[in-house]
């Protein structure tokens, strides 16, 4: 037998692969449950009750759900262009920690309708900057970006804290390693009262329809479809290749701090070393979840945070690791990768 490319990628097959390859991830972490000494079928119930049982749980998913939205776009929006962008991490810290200096030294007195736009713009610059140094060693030099955006993510995460031991610590904080607070009136308004759920989950869900509509209606999405494509084809029908991938490489690196931007004016309020339980890496698993599909990344990161936050559930009732939770996350990308294989090639006897 043989591996043939198909010609043609049906509709059906597209929607079916994502469902296909969690169900089977969560049958092969049902084999680790059950080892655990747990009933499988009561464990994923306890998973969904944890993550939307209640009020509470259900504004927390979806408020974890939302930085994993963001990341996962920036991700999907790199990789579509084979761009790829592994510094989610530092970008989202590079753009929390410029909202936090931007509205404590500067921007502050702002009103709150002039002063939210610019800090979210703010976060959203820090982030594209980072990314530009891996895209112009690799226009350079030919550096593989995706070494040097993994390392940029450690350099950051150490330049953010050192602002926050230093010129940026908060005064009142009693010694703790965090950054002075924003402003109040910068916080982001909340969608549910007596809730953490904020409004950045609103423009995450917009930003992703914004982001399908450029890549499947404009010339630049059809570029950056192109370039992900065939480089070379890509060259000689005209399309302007580093001009192409340095407005990808900002609309990435863009999405990615305005992530850390959101997470900071919407939950958190000041900046710490551990803001991110890994934000920028998951991302990328919930743009392949996705497809590289910037809807499709709406519902991944909400499947990615019901495991998070339902996870804590069935422990507490069950007696089991949480990081079962991690292993069916990690699954699902495997899962999912064998399946986009099979999307694009079929077998032939």
């Amino acid at each position: 037998m043989r591996f043939e490319r198909r010609e043609h990628r049906p509709l059906y097959l597209l929607i079916v692969t994502p469902v296909i390859a969690v169900i089977a991830a969560l049958a092969l972490a049902g084999i680790l449950i059950s080892i655990a000494g747990a009933p499988v079928i009561d464990a994923y119930w306890r998973i969904l009750i944890g993550a939307f049982g209640s009020r509470l749980s259900a504004t927390e998913t979806l408020t974890r759900a939302t930085p994993l939205m963001l990341t996962g776009l920036a991700a999907a929006v790199a990789f579509r262009a084979r761009l790829w962008n592994i510094g989610a991490e530092g970008q989202f810290y590079l753009g929390a920690i410029a909202v936090a200096a931007a509205s404590s030294k500067l921007l502050g007195n702002l009103p709150a309708p002039i002063l939210i736009p610019l800090l979210l713009l703010v976060g959203a610059i820090a982030g594209m900057v980072l990314i530009l140094i891996p895209l112009w060693l690799r226009l350079r030099f030919s550096v593989d970006e995706v070494v040097t955006s993994l390392l940029l993510n450690f350099i950051a995460v150490l330049f953010v804290s050192m602002l926050i031991d230093g010129i940026l610590k908060d005064p009142l904080a009693f010694g703790w390693p965090q950054s002075q607070s924003v402003s109040d009136h910068a916080m982001l308004p909340k969608l549910i009262a007596r809730s953490r759920l904020h409004i950045g989950f609103a423009i995450a869900i917009a930003l992703a329809v914004v982001v399908h509509f450029v890549q499947s209606r404009t010339v630049f999405g059809m570029q950056s479809r192109a370039a992900g494509l065939n480089p070379g084809g890509a060259i000689f029908a005209g399309v302007p290749l580093g001009r192409t991938l340095v407005k990808v490489a900002c609309l990435s690196g863009g999405l990615a701090g305005l992530a850390g931007a959101i997470e900071v004016m919407g939950v958190k309020g000041y900046v710490t070393t551990d803001l991110s339980p890994g934000f920028g890496y998951a991302g990328i698993v919930v743009a392949m979840l996705a497809n590289l599909n910037p809807l499709g990344v709406v519902f991944a990161a909400i499947f990615t945070a019901t495991m998070f936050v339902g996870a804590d559930g069935m422990s507490r009732g069950l007696g089991i690791p949480t990081y079962i939770a991690d292993v069916t996350v990690a699954l699902s990308l495997l899962t999912m990768l064998i399946a986009l294989f099979f999307t694009q090639y079929r077998i032939r006897r």
